[in-house]
């Protein structure tokens, strides 16, 4: 068997153990006789995988009672409705950090059904940085603060929340759950697709508060509502089934690793063996401010167009696959999520050196 080192930005690689798993668990899961993907969804068999999904989940993450946790459809890009449907229903109006294309296009969604305020945006140099935020750069009377936690186009990162008041705070964390500690108790509501860091694409996890539950737009679709899935434990209608499967296969491989606080030490250092070679790189050069560089996303380019190109497809030949960077940044990104191993980042940097090399 070959295995690439595979960077993509999502769907991402995921651990070889998870992959191991279900391969061995493919065709009986739990001596049940049959695949994850043929169960129905109300079996007493699949209950028991869902239920367990919450629950590990919620120790690993440490996530306190008085939030639900919700597995669901559409992408983190159906939660841009969601959100204003279900939490703007107060003063109608909600504030927004522009760090990036998502968080833009959570903006922009959520403009349709409330007044949508953007009190900062690192627009100007091509959300190359996170910009300061203070308490007074905020309306009180906001029904929510929306956030990109991490971006992973841009490759940036939050490494303090700013402070909302008692306005709750929103955030995307679809490309850095899992890999670092976050307390949850610090946000009104959280929000992932699972295919960067937790799972295959096609659910989506949700951690809200319960209070912000059960106020939605009367406008609000059924599977829109919040409500709807909190009252029916994710099950309204047939859920994502083997990719919550999955994801709680992921969940019980960070256990086993120590939980995320030792994920974290690990990405940490992963990080920092190609951010030290960048910085020492006559050749190469990251695109972010070094305060804001994200743990996951690693965006990087040389001088030359032709010398980007010629490096991405050598690289892919050595078996470092998925190296180029978005079209609005250019240049090459490497996602170095959880399941990317320390060697997989040391191989890349050492054949960045050689390239740089060899084509001085």
């Amino acid at each position: 068997m070959s295995r690439v080192y595979n960077f993509s930005a999502g769907p991402s690689m995921l651990p070889l153990e998870v992959l191991e798993r279900a391969q061995r668990e493919m065709l009986d899961c739990n001596g049940s006789g049959q695949s994850v993907m043929e169960m129905s969804h109300r079996s007493k068999e699949y209950q028991a995988i869902i239920d367990e999904a919450e629950a590990l989940l919620r120790e690993i993450m440490e996530i306190p009672d008085n939030y639900k946790v919700l597995f669901l459809q559409g992408g983190a890009s159906t939660q841009f409705a969601m959100m204003p449907l279900n939490l703007g229903n107060k003063n109608k109006k909600a504030d927004f950090v522009t760090t990036g294309q998502w968080a833009k296009k959570a903006k922009q969604e959520a403009s349709k059904y409330i007044q949508a305020n953007e009190v900062a945006s690192s627009a100007d140099t091509t959300f190359s940085y996170i910009p300061e935020l203070t308490k007074d750069m905020f309306d009180p009377e906001a029904d929510y603060v929306h956030i990109t936690f991490n971006n992973t186009i841009y490759g940036t990162r939050y490494t303090s929340l700013p402070d909302t008041g008692n306005v709750p705070l929103v955030a995307d964390l679809s490309s850095n759950i899992l890999s670092e500690v976050v307390d949850v108790s610090k946000f009104g509501m959280i929000y992932a697709g699972a295919q960067k860091n937790m799972g295959p694409a096609g659910v989506t996890v949700v951690i809200i508060r319960e209070d912000l539950i059960g106020n939605a737009m009367d406008i609000t679709p059924t599977m829109l509502n919040y409500e709807t899935h909190s009252e029916n434990g994710s099950m309204y209608n047939t859920p994502p089934t083997y990719a919550i499967y999955i994801c709680k296969l992921v969940y019980e491989w960070i256990k086993a690793q120590g939980g995320i606080k030792e994920v974290q030490k690990v990405n940490e250092a992963k990080a920092k063996i190609l951010y030290d070679y960048l910085d020492s790189s006559e050749m190469f050069r990251g695109t972010v401010v070094p305060k804001d560089r994200s743990l996951m996303n690693v965006p990087f380019v040389t001088d030359s167009e032709e010398l980007n190109a010629k490096f991405i497809a050598e690289a892919k030949a050595q078996g470092f696959i998925n190296l180029k960077g978005h079209r609005s940044v250019g240049g090459m990104r490497a996602s170095i999520y959880n399941a990317m191993p320390t060697e997989g980042v040391e191989k890349l940097v050492a054949f960045m050196k050689k390239f740089e090399e060899e084509n001085k």
